[in-house]
This record gives C-alpha cells, sequence and structure tokens, in this order.
C-alpha cells in the first residue's frame, strides 16, 4: 500500500493517546471503568494549513508553541477524565477529624502532582498544531482558563530552558574560572558535555516515576501505531504491536537535535565572559536553535530512507529506548481509537463535509475483554 502522504503525529497524556490530524485532534483516554473516552478539538486552520506553516524556521516556533498548548490542554483534560472515579468517590467529608479533611483533597493533590510530573511531556512531543480550546462538559477542565494554559506552558518552557541551557552555561563557566582554562573551544565542550549529560540523565530518572511509565508506555503506543497506519498495516492491536516502538519524528529526537545544534550554535555566536550575560545569550539563541531543530526534523522524516539519513538518525531513534516502553493490548486499543477518530475526520473533509468535533465519545470496555487500564 501507498505510504500516507500526510504525517500524522501525537503525544502520550495520561493513561492515554493524543492524536493529531490536518484538521482534528482527537485525545483518547482509559477511564477508571475501562471505558475509551475521546475528546475532538479542531485545529487552528491559520497555523497549520495557512501561509504560516509553510515559512521555514517560523512555522517550526509558531507550530511548537501551539502544540505546546495544545498538548498542555490535553494532559490536563485526560487526568481529569483517568481521576475520575477518585474525584467521586472523594466527596467532602464533615470537618470531624482534620486528617479525614486532609485525605479527602488527595485526589486534587495527586491530579495537580501528576499535571507537574506530566509537563515535562510537553518538551518530548512529537511537533503538532492545535486550535482554540473546545469545552469538555467537565467541570475541572473548564476551571483552567486559557491563561492559566499558557501559564503552565511559559512554566514547563522556562524550567527546561533553565534547566538544559542556563544551568549548563553557569555550571562550564563555574569550571573555567576554578581549573583556569583559557580555550574556548574547551569550555564550550565542557558546557555541551553537561548539557548532554543532564538531558539524558533526566528522562532516564524520570523514567522510574510508576505514572511515567505508563506516559512512555502510551508513547510506545502511540508510536507503533503510527507505524502500523504508515506502512498500510490493519489497525488492530495484534497487527499494530509487531511495528517498531520507535519513530523518526518523535518529540525525544526533536530535544535530542535541539541539544546538539545548541552547541554548534553557541561556538558560532560566541561566549561572554560575564556570567550573566552567558546565561542572556545562550536563552536568546534558543528559539533559533529550535527553529533549525524543526526543520532538520522534518528533512530528516522526508528523507528516512536515505542510507547517510538513516545513520544520522540513530541516536535519535537509540534514545527513543528511554521515553518508551513496550505498550500493553488496552494501551494499543486506546492508541488505535484516537487514530480513528482523525482518520474519519479527514475522510469527512474529503467528501466536503463540515467537520464537527465530538466534545466526548464513550466507547464502552468489552465484556471480557484484556484491558489494563
Amino acid at each position: 500500500m501507498e505510504k500516507p502522504k500526510f504525517n500524522y503525529g501525537g503525544q502520550a497524556v495520561m493513561e492515554g493517546v493524543m492524536m493529531r490530524g490536518a484538521h482534528i485532534a482527537a485525545i483518547a483516554v482509559r477511564d477508571p471503568q475501562g471505558n475509551i473516552v475521546i475528546h475532538e478539538e479542531a485545529l487552528n486552520a491559520a497555523l497549520y494549513r495557512g501561509r504560516m506553516s509553510r515559512i521555514p524556521f517560523v512555522r517550526g516556533l509558531v507550530g511548537l508553541w501551539d502544540a505546546l498548548v495544545l498538548g498542555t490542554r490535553a494532559l490536563i483534560w485526560s487526568a481529569n477524565v483517568a481521576l475520575r472515579e477518585e474525584e467521586e468517590e472523594s466527596e467532602p467529608q464533615p470537618a470531624t477529624e482534620a486528617k479525614e479533611g486532609f485525605l479527602s483533597k488527595i485526589p486534587l493533590l495527586r491530579r495537580f502532582t501528576n499535571m507537574l510530573i506530566l509537563s515535562v511531556r510537553t518538551m518530548n512531543m512529537a511537533l503538532g498544531m492545535g486550535g482554540s480550546p473546545q469545552p469538555t462538559g467537565n467541570k475541572s477542565t473548564e476551571a483552567f482558563s486559557d491563561i492559566a494554559v499558557v501559564g503552565i506552558v511559559a512554566l514547563s518552557l522556562s524550567m527546561g530552558i533553565g534547566l538544559f541551557f542556563a544551568l549548563p552555561a553557569a555550571a562550564s563557566n563555574i569550571v573555567q574560572d576554578v581549573f583556569n582554562i583559557k580555550s574556548r573551544l574547551a569550555v564550550d565542550t565542557i558546557e555541551g558535555v553537561v548539557k548532554l549529560g543532564i538531558f539524558v540523565g533526566y528522562i532516564a530518572a524520570i523514567g522510574f516515576m510508576e505514572d511515567v511509565k505508563r506516559l512512555f508506555g502510551y508513547h510506545g503506543a502511540e508510536h507503533k501505531t503510527i507505524n502500523a497506519y504508515e506502512a498500510g498495516s490493519e489497525l488492530v492491536p495484534e497487527q499494530v504491536q509487531t511495528h517498531s516502538i520507535e519513530h523518526p519524528r518523535c518529540g525525544t529526537a526533536f530535544l535530542l537535535t535541539v541539544m546538539l545544534l545548541s552547541v554548534v550554535v553557541h561556538a558560532i555566536t560566541g561566549r561572554p565572559d560575564n556570567i550573566v550575560l552567558l546565561i542572556i545569550a545562550r536563552v536568546s539563541v534558543v528559539p533559533i536553535i529550535a527553529g533549525l531543530a524543526y526543520e532538520v526534523i522534518r528533512f530528516t522524516a522526508r528523507h528516512s530512507e536515505n542510507p547517510i539519513v538513516k545513520l544520522i538518525i540513530i541516536p535519535n531513534l537509540a534514545l527513543q529506548r528511554l521515553t518508551t516502553r513496550q505498550p500493553d493490548t488496552s494501551m494499543l486499543e486506546v492508541a488505535i481509537a484516537a487514530l480513528q477518530r482523525v482518520l474519519l475526520a479527514e475522510e469527512a473533509v474529503a467528501r466536503g463535509e463540515t467537520l464537527n468535533p465530538q466534545e466526548e465519545i464513550i466507547l464502552p470496555r468489552l465484556e471480557g475483554a484484556a484491558y489494563a487500564g
């Protein structure tokens, strides 16, 4: 079967997967009862299918920001669905004991904690486009305004830039002063090594968290489903499971490309002696590096069969072993459900129909099915 021309993408969310097409994004989540709950959201036509999407470098920056906002909304919605039963079972109790009053708030605290943990996925997601938010009918989700979502994204980006750019720059500057290193190339090399060390170490460390392990399982399910579709395989768990867990357009590959390109860009832009100016200089070129990285990933994805490109992307594919886990059947079912909704929308557009994204669709759990979610 001919390889699809459009590059579908997605990301893992809490107990689910978001898939993105040309016109809608579909978020599928396994709820506590074992049902698959799906939310559809229209994508921003101006950003994703308009002139902006065809301008090199600019399209990467605009797309990345919009994808981060969309991904954050998807994470919030998925957390609400995944924890619905716990919230319902934890109605506020009379304040007869201070301890009971505290325990009654644990589900909300856990959800907030999960959101902080899962915010790291906004830096690992595949590049996609998002549109204006759609109400889900869930009060917890509606409580998060656009301003709050943008705030979460801005905080996540600030933490990432601080951890992977500002900290290595400061650390290398300290090493330079302590050991009186005169070679700028040597100091830049030290900064690059520290940066890559923090990046890989951070990803490896969060992989030990139980919630993140499941997140990485759904990440693997997303990759396998996209690989199966692009190979022309039937979208059933038994077929999808046979496909690779790695994918060249993965957001992890994007981040590693950002790290590697930053070493080159920093060598070109120079190294101020003042540590404050150094950190400002490093942070200021992040948009340029991100735009370059997007174009590199776009190019390698289009030429993934080229022998030279295959060699270039080996580190990107290898790193995905840290951010993916082998999914079980129930995870694959969720990823397949999300992609199928996106494909149905694309078929509707091809027929000239007007899209009507659904706020919530529930696919009941089948009795006897081996769902693990």
